[in-house]
């Protein structure tokens, strides 16, 4: 009907909402997301995402970062996307909550292009979660961005989320493997 408008398609758990036209070139909100299963505890995934420093060793998209974990914090993100030349980006944690999720917000071109980042850990049970990790483009041109270079964002989140869902098994095999002495 004319006059109403649909409702948002996203509204981040820091209270920013994305808007749901279905016209991506006018300012609707467009979507990239990686989920994949994870056998191991939400806080084996959180320890290894919390480790910002050690993210060069396992991470083939954010090869280096640096900051604190803190509402406002600005990061310092070290970007390679499929393709691309590695490239800094400085974007503001917007929320986190431990073993549960992190979100970030970026913006270019003096906010044509804005974006939230995430990775969200749902937990399935004691030893199993879904690990969800992807990017939500907003700005008059974010979702042209996004539909753009659609392959290789999608290619860069599932690199990272299937690294990050083989080092948190890894640590959590080895954590299981290790005998305690007894009491």
């Amino acid at each position: 009907m004319p006059g109403i408008k649909p409702p948002p398609i996203f509204t981040a758990a820091a209270g920013l909402t994305f808007g749901g036209g279905s016209n991506a070139g006018s300012g609707g909100g467009a979507k990239i997301e990686h989920r994949v299963g994870v056998h191991a505890p939400a806080q084996v995934i959180w320890d290894i995402v919390a480790d910002l420093p050690s993210w060069g060793a396992w991470n083939p998209l954010y090869t280096k970062a640096e900051g604190d974990l803190r509402i406002g914090s600005v990061l310092t993100l070290e970007l390679v996307l499929p393709g691309d030349r590695p490239r800094t980006i400085r974007p503001v944690i917007l929320d986190w909550v431990p073993e549960d999720q992190i979100h970030w917000r970026f913006s270019a071109l003096g906010g044509m292009i804005s974006s939230i980042r995430y990775i969200e850990i749902e937990i399935l049970g004691e030893e199993s979660c879904i690990l969800s990790n992807g990017e939500l483009f907003g700005g008059l041109l974010g979702p042209r961005f996004a539909n753009a270079r659609r392959r290789a964002l999608r290619r860069g989140f599932t690199e990272m989320g299937e690294a990050l869902a083989a080092r948190a098994e890894a640590a959590w095999r080895d954590r299981a493997q290790v005998p305690t002495s007894p009491a």
